[in-house]
């Protein structure tokens, strides 16, 4: 059961009108949303959690709940050609929907967002069945991305009223995934100030981080990038735009072929990447290859740290270090047939950054890619 809440008067502005403990979930438009999940099980060890279609009561279409860790995946298929979803799946392939937060209270943050100019996708609505009560509400931000707001202190499913529990026999071991670190927006041509703005003046975010082209950039390419921040840290956003240079870079290489903005990747944090990166390795997902030659200054750049760097270059992680410690990181090739989204592995050792000291190896290791796709 669904009610539509109306506004409500709020008091006067807070310092953080919009406090964000977490990302609840991130929703994925897919082709075949029982394959993806097979996918996501099989190579990423995430777990069944819940599903919702018509054997649920849904009429439109089917979704599969996976989760590992605090991290939860909705890959989510259309039932007919005309959906919503459809012209997503059509236009962009695989991709990011929702980035949804868990929030205190849904309708204020529907309205305080709203309020600063946010565009509305979905106002707030209360979703009950026999284990209580969510609300929900959203709104929109780049490209097709929309942001949803969830208030679920009063219920205790196991995700959202219409999804029962998934039960499955197939169930391989988690890879040691425990959180979703940030997520990257990639923005057209000078959009990434009109975003930066968005998050700063609409949500309340603060710009953590800037890098320019001479921050990001090789012989060939180059980009530049806000990350910007929630007060409480938990939620980061890089913002990514091409930048001049001599051939092509990967944002305009996504945008191509995302056919307009939308997240290029999400970062899932792990306590343990070796581990979890040799467990990846033997389910098939594919990383950028690392130069050897990258390793010969690591430990002059980074200094000492705990893992075996022997260890590291036969993985091809990458190791970084700012003013509050060390983070270890490595990127997915797409893992779809677009050249689109992909995924980054990141442990952190105290580190508060984004490996501003690995963006020449990176965007080498792209480049390569890119070349061997023709699109460079």
């Amino acid at each position: 059961m669904q009610a539509i809440l109306q506004p409500a008067a709020y008091s006067s502005e807070t310092a953080d009108f919009l406090p964000l403990q977490g990302t609840d979930y991130v929703e994925f438009y897919v082709g075949n949303a029982k394959q993806a999940a097979h996918f996501y099980k099989t190579a990423f060890g995430f777990q069944s959690l819940a599903y919702a279609g018509l054997e649920t009561g849904v009429r439109d279409r089917a979704s599969w709940v996976l989760q590992q860790g605090k991290i939860k995946l909705v890959l989510t298929t259309p039932y007919h050609s005309n959906s919503g979803i459809t012209s997503f799946h059509m236009r962009h392939g695989d991709a990011v929907r929702v980035i949804a937060f868990q929030v205190e209270d849904a309708e204020r943050s529907f309205h305080e967002t709203v309020k600063r100019g946010a565009r509305p996708f979905m106002e707030p609505t209360v979703e009950r069945d026999e284990h209580g009560e969510v609300v929900r509400s959203g709104i929109h931000t780049y490209g097709d991305v929309v942001h949803i707001f969830v208030e679920r202190k009063n219920y205790n499913g196991l995700f959202l009223p219409g999804y029962e529990k998934w039960e499955s026999e197939y169930n391989p071991a988690p890879v040691g995934l425990q959180y979703v670190d940030h997520c990257v927006g990639s923005v057209g041509w000078g959009e990434m100030n009109t975003w930066a703005t968005f998050y700063e003046e609409v949500m309340g975010f603060k710009n953590l981080i800037t890098f320019d082209d001479k921050d990001i950039s090789t012989e060939y390419t180059a980009l530049m990038s806000k990350v910007m921040a929630n007060d409480n840290m938990r939620i980061k956003f890089p913002i990514n735009e091409p930048a001049h240079g001599k051939k092509k870079s990967q944002v305009a290489e996504f945008f191509e072929f995302n056919e307009g903005q939308g997240v290029q990747h999400l970062a899932v944090a792990t306590d343990d990447i070796i581990f979890t990166v040799g467990e990846l390795r033997k389910r098939g997902i594919e990383f950028l290859y690392v130069p050897g030659s990258y390793y010969d200054t690591v430990s002059e750049r980074v200094g000492e740290i705990r893992e075996d760097l022997s260890v590291l270059k036969s993985l091809g992680i990458l190791v970084d270090r700012d003013e509050e410690g060390y983070l270890l990181q490595i990127f997915t090739k797409p893992v779809e047939d677009r050249p689109t989204f992909f995924f980054e592995i990141i442990q952190r050792c105290g580190a508060v950054s984004f490996g501003k000291g690995n963006f020449q190896a990176l965007f080498e290791s792209i480049e390569a890619e890119q070349a061997r796709r023709g699109t460079l």
